[in-house]
């Protein structure tokens, strides 16, 4: 009779599961990995393209020459300015790491612009297939807004042609010296 050690046959059947629960895992780090790279693409594409929409809007505003005869409808949003505004958006998108693809001033009634850009680097190779050269695109759109309102003088005889109400601040407006198209009105990126 020989004396039983109690070892069976199922020892060392571990192994292999672990081996291959440790290279699932580290599959999943890879691919986790890859998916944040592609993430990183597409919100600095994004800053780019906010980037290049804001300084393109920027553009729009400060090439408006303005006159106190536009100055009441422009405030109100009845007159919008047709200017492109395009080329700082250019500039900016490449400090970004970004190329502009489009950019377009705004055509559904309010002033500003749309900019579409494609980044520069692709996403880089990873352990997802394809992804070798593909890169972030991204588009936003800024617009201007004013800051202030405008009130004609009711008086006819008075010097000024109304004030302005910037912001709860009231001025009188002087017709040989108006205001500079940045304190009047401020450029943001709009939700659509």
């Amino acid at each position: 009779m020989t004396p039983s050690s109690g070892k069976t046959r199922e020892t060392g059947q571990a192994s292999p599961l672990y081996i291959f629960v440790v290279a699932s895992l580290l599959f999943l780090a890879l691919a986790f990995f890859a998916v944040g790279q592609a993430g990183a693409a597409r919100n600095g594409a994004q800053s780019a393209a906010d980037a290049a929409a804001l300084a393109a809007a920027r553009e729009q505003r400060d090439a408006f020459e303005l006159t106190l005869d536009d100055l009441g409808d422009l405030l109100d949003g009845e007159l919008i300015p047709t200017l492109d505004g395009c080329g700082a958006s250019h500039s900016y998108a490449g400090q970004n790491g970004a190329n502009v693809e489009a950019c377009a001033p705004l055509a559904d009634g309010r002033w500003g612009a749309t900019v579409s850009v494609r980044s520069q680097k692709a996403v880089g190779d990873t352990i997802l297939p394809g992804t070798d050269d593909l890169t972030a695109e991204a588009t936003a759109t800024a617009i201007v807004v004013p800051r202030c309102s405008f009130d004609p003088s009711e008086d006819g005889d008075s010097p000024s042609p109304g004030s302005l109400n910037c912001e709860g601040d009231v001025l009188d407006l002087d017709p040989t010296d108006l205001p500079d198209m940045s304190d009047l009105f401020e450029v943001r990126l709009a939700e659509d």
